[in-house]
């Protein structure tokens, strides 16, 4: 019988133990469920700039977003989606794809995207470039039609 409350004892205190690990886990996946909420909510919040669709984040709470700032996440591109909600320099490079449908130009490396927005054409450069329109095409706003050449989607992020 002392055996057995030994072994009862111990498994008692094993219990206590993963039930204090399970409150910290719980814990800190509600302080992440509540910053990415907060993020949501913030990026809902009007700064004076153009009105594009809601954007459904993570758990299905659409967000409204204004405007991309530098250093913002690239959203899944979806249905009404405009190239607005898309940083600055993503939206560069959309923008110089876009204007090749239509015009002859077609897909374009990196190399070619590098210089088309301005930026000396050395590996450092080309391989920001590469990383930027890689998620691009991860995410359906472009186009990798074979590997290192990108084109423009019709309809996506120029509106046409």
């Amino acid at each position: 019988m002392g055996l057995l409350e030994e072994r009862e004892r111990a498994a008692r205190q094993r219990v206590d133990v993963l039930q204090a690990e399970l409150r910290e886990a719980e814990a800190a996946w509600e302080r992440f469920v509540i910053a990415r909420e907060t993020v949501a909510e913030v990026l809902a919040e009007p700064c004076g700039g153009e009105e594009v669709p809601p954007v459904v984040v993570a758990g299905g709470r659409p967000a409204r977003v204004v405007g991309a700032v530098a250093g913002s996440v690239v959203p899944v591109w979806r249905e009404g989606l405009g190239a607005a909600v898309l940083a600055p320099d993503y939206q560069q490079l959309v923008d110089v794809l876009a204007g090749g449908i239509g015009s002859g130009v077609g897909a374009m490396d990196c190399r070619q995207l590098a210089v088309a927005v301005g930026l000396e054409p050395v590996p450092a450069k080309v391989e920001g470039v590469r990383s930027k329109v890689k998620r691009l095409a991860a995410r359906g706003w472009l186009a990798e039609e074979r590997p290192g050449m990108f084109s423009a989607v019709a309809g996506r992020g120029d509106g046409s």
